[in-house]
């Protein structure tokens, strides 16, 4: 008989979790087996085999929908499909590095050319670097704007990388929230709270459909009876995919690749009223104390996307 292995032993094999060998299976992909008198899930050399195909694809960043595609097709055609366009994306991802290097240098020229006092300091580079965006983003709104502009912005488009996301756990904790009360007024209040001793973020701002405003949320302390008259709300916490972005325009941009990272995330997905429970929304932290926006210029915000853990596909 066909020696098995269990799950734990091939999670550590591969270097994966339980978890997602799990979802390779929701998914299809692969199958296991249970004796009666275990009840965990156990491999046999061919599921083995097909895992080490699995991973090899996922390494070459096949999606998992292609890789049951290529599973299910009894010839190579899918296959070779696949790679054929892993390939042709490949090499037009390298031809518009190299355009956008051009596209670079040229700008590199440009700014060599003009006046520019100190490039050691900081703020004047942040300056500097915010009016060429400007006259870039005005460019961009000109029909008759020159031809490396537009092609620039339509590169660093196609080129745009996934940021940085880690996935973090917040704990359900009652907070004041703002409500309909202006936000400096709300601001006042909570920056009075001695948090020295407190680990941040403790507090968070997000846009609130129902209302159709900004509200501002801070997160109290065990006991805390002074609440500034605002209304206490019951945060529930829970997953959220999070990534650092500049104040300002970059927000909404990081904040769509997050939306983006997370629907190509095996995972995870977006929570939504069909799969939680509870009503959450996108939210903001800054978290650079004042004196970094009076060296730079700017702050830098935490973006929060609360998500749930991905559920199988029904068939």
């Amino acid at each position: 008989m066909e020696e098995l292995v269990k799950i734990r032993e091939v999670a550590l094999k591969y270097d994966i979790t339980a978890r997602t060998l799990r979802y390779y299976e929701d998914m299809g992909l692969l199958a296991s087996v249970r004796s009666g008198d275990y009840a965990y899930r156990m491999y046999d050399g061919q599921a083995l085999k097909r895992l080490e195909q699995i991973l090899v694809l996922r390494k070459l960043n096949i999606s998992v929908k292609d890789i049951s595609r290529i599973f299910s097709s009894p010839g190579t055609e899918v296959l070779m499909e696949v790679l054929s366009g892993k390939v042709a994306g490949i090499d037009g991802e390298m031809a518009l590095l190299q355009e956008l290097k051009e596209i670079v240098l040229e700008f590199i020229r440009l700014i060599e050319g003009s006046p520019f006092p100190d490039a050691g300091d900081i703020r004047l580079l942040f300056e500097k670097a915010k009016g060429m965006e400007g006259q870039l983003v005005a460019a961009s709104l000109d029909e008759d704007q020159p031809e490396t502009v537009t092609r620039m912005l339509e590169v660093t488009e196609k080129l745009e990388r996934l940021p940085d996301v880690r996935v973090i756990k917040l704990p359900p904790v009652k907070m004041a929230c703002s409500g309909e009360a202006e936000l400096e007024v709300f601001d006042r209040w909570f920056s009075a709270i001695d948090t020295r001793h407190y680990l941040t973020p403790r507090d968070f701002m997000w846009f609130n459909t129902r209302t159709n405003r900004f509200e501002w949320l801070f997160a109290l302390t065990h006991g805390m009876e002074d609440t500034g008259g605002f209304e206490v709300i019951s945060f529930p916490g829970g997953l959220y995919a999070v990534a650092s972005a500049i104040d300002g325009d970059e927000i909404p941009k990081v904040n769509a690749l997050i939306h983006k990272w997370v629907d190509q995330n095996e995972h995870f997905e977006v929570s939504t009223s069909a799969n939680d429970p509870h009503e959450r929304y996108d939210m903001g932290h800054i978290f650079t104390p004042k004196v970094f926006k009076e060296c730079t210029g700017y702050h830098m915000m935490d973006l929060f996307v609360p998500i749930v853990l991905r559920q199988p596909a029904r068939s």
